[in-house]
């Protein structure tokens, strides 16, 4: 890619890994993500929205190490000589010396002699990741780049790991920490203290939420439970009538929810074109708007994105609708400042009961 889908903080800053790993799979980025906490960095290094390779500075040959004494015990060319002679070769000698790809270029060379092959490198890239982003979500701060720069280009391609799959593996990780109570590894080395763990399991708790499409504590707009049946009767009593807009590709989609929307109480605006959506919209002046994620030539996602620049439409609800329901997917809609997150297939009374929440 050409652009920066991210941009670039230097400074150090509140982090949100999960918002920014669903960015960079929603724009399919290309290049390398790079975060520093004080003395310690991350790599993760993307083609295409998919993972090629991850990366973290802290005691980085000892961990590489680790995982290579656990895919000798099947590959018997593969010793602690070789082991050694590795770490000679690309290890860096000095804090000064930089460390860029080093582990990387290490993983090539044992390909290159014969001592793993590319389908065990593959193996080997994927374990490394797991640890490493799993360690990443648990930031709280730091600063960060993307570079559309990929240096792995030059160097052989060994996997290509789909980024919300090894999220969700981090998490059931993250999950099994929690139910054990044991430390939670800290950047830096070491465990984190009583305190950091606490914090870290209750992260943990959320994101597991998200996951399963659970309430998330705390989040008034995002599908927390309140008194929408009292509400749904209220407004209904004030026989105000609503104008909602559909915006889908699927016209028995957009059928279905004019069927569920009654006319005594709602005025529809079926919306099946997504590039003419806005100007229709912008015409309409809907009191709430349905949003499908998955439509061709421009992203749900995208769409709400400019309605929410648009000054006529900062607060009005939006609800985004789609038969997904990843946490990754979960996370994009909030980062865009959806209201709402509706499942396909939903019934009449769950359509009716998320309107009612957030219509004013």
């Amino acid at each position: 890619m050409s652009t920066t889908p991210i941009g670039s903080y230097k400074f150090s800053q509140k982090l949100h890994p999960l918002s920014l790993l669903a960015q960079l799979t929603s724009r399919r980025a290309t290049g390398c993500l790079r975060i520093f906490t004080g003395t310690v960095s991350w790599s993760i290094y993307l083609e295409d929205g998919k993972l090629n390779y991850a990366s973290y500075s802290d005691k980085l040959f000892e961990r590489l190490d680790n995982h290579l004494r656990e895919l000798s015990q099947q590959i018997t060319a593969l010793n602690s000589a070789t082991a050694v002679q590795m770490r000679l070769m690309f290890e860096p000698k000095g804090e000064n010396q930089p460390i860029s790809d080093a582990d990387y270029q290490a993983i090539c060379w044992l390909v290159n002699q014969n001592h793993i092959t590319s389908s065990q490198a593959g193996t080997l890239i994927e374990n490394l990741a797991k640890e490493v982003v799993e360690l990443f979500l648990t930031l709280k701060e730091g600063s960060y780049e993307f570079s559309a720069e990929n240096t792995l280009n030059q160097l052989p391609k060994f996997c290509c790991l789909d980024l919300r799959l090894l999220v969700e593996q981090c998490q059931k990780q993250l999950r099994s920490r929690q139910n054990t109570q044991s430390p939670l590894p800290a950047p830096g080395g070491g465990v984190r203290s009583p305190v950091e763990n606490a914090e870290m399991v209750s992260e943990s708790q959320t994101l597991s939420q998200m996951q399963l499409g659970q309430p998330l504590p705390h989040q008034s707009n995002f599908d927390n439970e309140d008194s929408s049946n009292n509400r749904m009767q209220r407004q209904t009593a004030s026989k105000k009538l609503y104008r909602v807009a559909c915006i889908d590709d699927s016209q028995t989609v957009l059928n279905s929810i004019n069927n569920f929307l009654e006319e005594t109480t709602f005025s529809v605006v079926l919306i099946n074109d997504p590039v003419k959506a806005l100007m229709q919209i912008l015409r309409s002046k809907p009191d709430l708007i349905l949003l499908d994620v998955e439509m061709p030539n421009l992203d749900g996602y995208e769409l709400c994105s400019l309605l929410r620049r648009h000054s006529a439409f900062k607060n009005t609800p939006i609800i985004m609708v789609t038969g997904r329901t990843g946490f990754i997917d979960r996370a994009k809609a909030k980062m865009v400042r959806a209201s709402g997150y509706l499942t396909k297939p939903f019934t009449q009374p769950e359509l009716l009961k998320m309107v009612f929440k957030h219509i004013s």
